[in-house]
């Protein structure tokens, strides 16, 4: 037990120096424009978010299902660290809160932001003096700063949620510094939420500290809650910075392969046993020595540990899905078209990148036409999920194609293995990856993918990804990437054997190499195969 609390020790400093820092995106200014040319208006979207622990501005490259953040910095100001005991916001905080807003709109001007939106969560609302700030905010930003009820806070998380997770089902639950919220999300369909007061900062306060008073608050607001009954058997997603800290902690600990924070998913009776670990390092002034995170972040560690195992021990899900998909995400969802919010965001982000890093970018869609007939005439089953998967693949078949021949398969497993996408487990992020690094490394067993990622998948997963790899080896010797070359074959059954038809116009592109890619692929199959030209 020693040892193991020593790693998670280890775990716990490396993931709080991780989280603690300011993230941003360097951003190169636009080229000047010459002055005859009209002056074209910046799609461009930033929203700056006021919490009660955190002052954050994100700006996003436009308002679509593919949401791409280019500039993101945050600053821990901790303005709701006395609300719970004086009512008012920290005079300190706010003046830090201030000069960070003063940089944030500096920043939007600099980078000629289009749209400005602004939103403040508890500490703003339940702070006598809130409204000051507020006004005083407003006069910085230049713009309304939109102060959320607890139960719009609950419905913008599940909004994010929604647009960032494939077929939610579940619970919502979004922990801030000043409280947490709670809401029911299955797909679209969204339930009223609740708002509670047991944000880091506002149990640090409430309990003067004392984690066993902490823990009867949170047993009191908890215990028996009808919104977290709902929960049984379901995914509980975990929004918001601390617990994010948490799960990577978690990630550290067990040495998973993948550091991408959203749709991280662990058993809830492992999580159970994790933060209760915590807990304890805690209780034994272990986490103590812990550095950087600034008197903000660290503390709050402990305070988030107990609320996720009270809500384990009163839900009882069945897994724990960390989200970073929350408030401002479905701020961002919420100004979309019902048109565009339907839309699949994973398809969205891998069509993006097909027209940013493909030769040929409508290629991909010859590429799933003709994935489709092979499939069709192989008699190959698949579900909808498992073909929704092999089309985002044909959208990212090509995206490796810049990096050096000998490197291809590498790049582009941590490309899409890593990648920014929503709407997508882990277990469809390696499936893709793996797909995309047989297209390009080969199905030799000198070239076979990591075990650490393999591993995420099961077996049966790893051979339908090595036989789309396959295909689009075959496809892509056809056409050199080129669209409207594949349509001059097709597939046809004769007995047992599979043949691949070429047309009079597309003969000549039957050479040897396509031959011997065709052969290998139809032995992945299960069958034999020829090549047919006229």
């Amino acid at each position: 037990m020693e040892s193991h609390l020593k790693n998670l020790r280890h775990a716990v400093l490396r993931a709080v120096r991780s989280v603690s820092g300011t993230k941003t995106v360097s951003v190169t200014p636009a080229p000047a424009r010459e002055h005859h040319r009209p002056r074209k208006t910046s799609k461009t979207v930033a929203v700056i978010d006021i919490g009660s622990n955190s002052v954050r501005l994100v700006v996003y490259e436009d308002k679509t299902r593919n949401l791409a953040p280019i500039f993101n910095e945050k600053t821990l100001c901790g303005l709701g660290r006395e609300v719970q005991s004086t009512g008012l916001l920290a005079a300190d905080a706010v003046e830090k809160a201030l000069a960070a807003l003063r940089r944030f709109k500096a920043l939007c001007k600099v980078m000629k932001v289009g749209e400005v939106h602004a939103i403040a969560t508890a500490a703003c609302r339940d702070a006598s003096n809130g409204p000051d700030f507020i006004t005083k905010a407003e006069r910085i930003c230049g713009c309304t700063i939109e102060i959320l009820s607890g139960a719009r806070e609950a419905r913008l998380s599940a909004l994010g949620v929604a647009s960032g997770v494939y077929k939610p089902d579940g619970i919502v639950g979004d922990l801030g510094g000043g409280s947490l919220e709670l809401i029911d999300v299955r797909g679209h369909r969204l339930r009223s939420g609740t708002t509670l007061p047991l944000g880091g900062l506002a149990l640090q306060d409430a309990s003067q500290k004392s984690l066993k008073k902490a823990e009867r608050i949170v047993a009191d607001q908890l215990n028996d809650l009808p919104q977290l009954k709902a929960g049984r058997g379901r995914t509980f997603y975990a929004v918001g910075g601390t617990w994010r800290a948490l799960a990577r902690i978690h990630i550290i600990q067990s040495g998973y392969p993948l550091r991408v924070m959203h749709g991280y998913t662990i058993p809830a009776a492992e999580a159970l046993d994790f933060v209760k670990r915590l807990r304890r390092l805690a209780a034994s002034n272990t986490l103590a020595d812990i550095e950087t995170v600034a008197d903000a972040r660290r503390p709050l560690l402990t305070y988030a540990a107990l609320v996720l195992e009270y809500i384990i021990r009163v839900a009882k899900p069945k897994t724990i899905m960390f989200s970073t998909y929350g408030v401002r995400e479905g701020l961002m969802y919420e100004m979309l078209s019902e048109k565009e919010q339907h839309k699949d965001g994973l398809i969205a982000t891998a069509q993006t990148l097909n027209e940013l890093r493909s030769r040929s970018p409508r290629h991909a869609d010859d590429l799933i036409v003709w994935t489709d007939k092979l499939f069709r005439v192989a008699g190959l089953r698949e579900t909808d999920d498992e073909k929704r998967l092999r089309h985002v693949a044909c959208w990212l078949s090509d995206a490796g194609w810049r990096a050096h021949p000998d490197h291809r398969g590498e790049q582009a497993l941590d490309l899409i293995s890593n990648g920014n996408f929503g709407s997508v487990t882990h277990q469809g992020r390696a499936f893709l990856a793996l797909a995309i690094y047989y297209r390009y490394a080969g199905l030799n067993a000198e070239n076979e993918a990591p075990e650490s990622v393999r591993a995420l998948i099961t077996p049966a997963m790893v051979d339908r990804a090595r036989l789309i790899g396959a295909t689009f080896r075959v496809a892509f010797m056809i056409s050199a990437a080129q669209r409207g070359v594949l349509s001059h074959t097709h597939f046809r059954n004769q007995g047992r054997k599979l043949l691949l038809v070429f047309d009079k116009r597309a003969s000549d592109l039957a050479a040897d190499r396509v031959i011997n890619r065709y052969k290998q692929l139809v032995r992945l199959i299960g069958r034999t195969g020829a090549i047919v030209k006229p």
